[in-house]
């Protein structure tokens, strides 16, 4: 039997690195994880249940376990329908809204939320069939640091700013979208280094880089690494 083949792809915000990670995904048939859904679910779920997620206030960690471990969540694998389920609530519009993106880091930056998410993404992996292509901050060094391909996308910090803000439109005022987009990366590096690419990773910069050129490049590490193994 052939085993899995996985491909770890990490960056900061506005990198590209989902568009590209799903777009690879479906050229190849196979899953796609998400693990920054699953931060901003998480996220979503405390503030619903109004869990105050301010550093520094006792019991976070501990809140946001509980309702973790009484509340389903589902983060679909299906490149072509990304969807993310809270409970019986489709959420995949609403952690993407401007209050999760303010609050995503402070529930990202607790250990004990990070071990059980960690443990659910690794499950993910083990459940997929042929190929599964996970995207976050903490992929190629934590989560999945034995996978196939591992990459590191980058791009400058005005590309990134201008992408999301077009990716956002008119929801999110401009200096609104650069502290998001900046703050978020800031805070995340305090908890996981994907700043800078671990030994064996490959660096991808898309600043100068149309999608297309990206999503190829990395087909093609795929496609060599998939040559390779035995």
């Amino acid at each position: 039997m052939i085993a899995v083949v996985v491909v770890a792809i990490d960056g900061p915000s506005g990198s590209g690195k989902s568009s590209t990670s799903r777009a690879v995904a479906e050229h190849f048939g196979w899953d796609y994880l998400d693990t920054g859904a699953m931060y901003r679910a998480a996220t979503w779920l405390g503030l619903q249940h109004g869990v105050d997620l301010a550093s520094g206030v006792p019991g976070r960690a501990e809140q946001v376990l509980d309702l973790l471990a009484t509340t389903p969540l589902t983060v679909s694998t299906d490149p072509r329908h990304p969807q993310v389920r809270v409970g019986d609530t489709d959420v995949t519009a609403a952690i993407r809204e401007p209050r999760i993106s303010a609050a995503v880091s402070a529930v990202a930056s607790l250990p004990e939320v990070r071990e059980e998410l960690i443990a659910r993404q690794r499950a993910a992996i083990a459940a997929a069939h042929d190929g599964i292509v996970v995207e976050g901050r903490d992929i190629t060094t934590v989560v999945a640091p034995d996978a196939d391909v591992r990459i590191l996308l980058v791009a400058d910090p005005d590309a990134r700013v201008a992408r999301r803000a077009a990716e956002l439109g008119s929801r999110v005022p401009g200096e609104q979208v650069a502290d998001q987009v900046l703050r978020r990366d800031r805070d995340d590096s305090r908890v996981t280094a994907f700043t800078e690419a671990a030994d064996g990773v490959t660096v991808i910069d898309s600043t100068d880089l149309p999608l297309p050129e990206v999503i190829a490049a990395v087909v093609d590490l795929v496609d060599r690494a998939c040559h390779r193994r035995p």
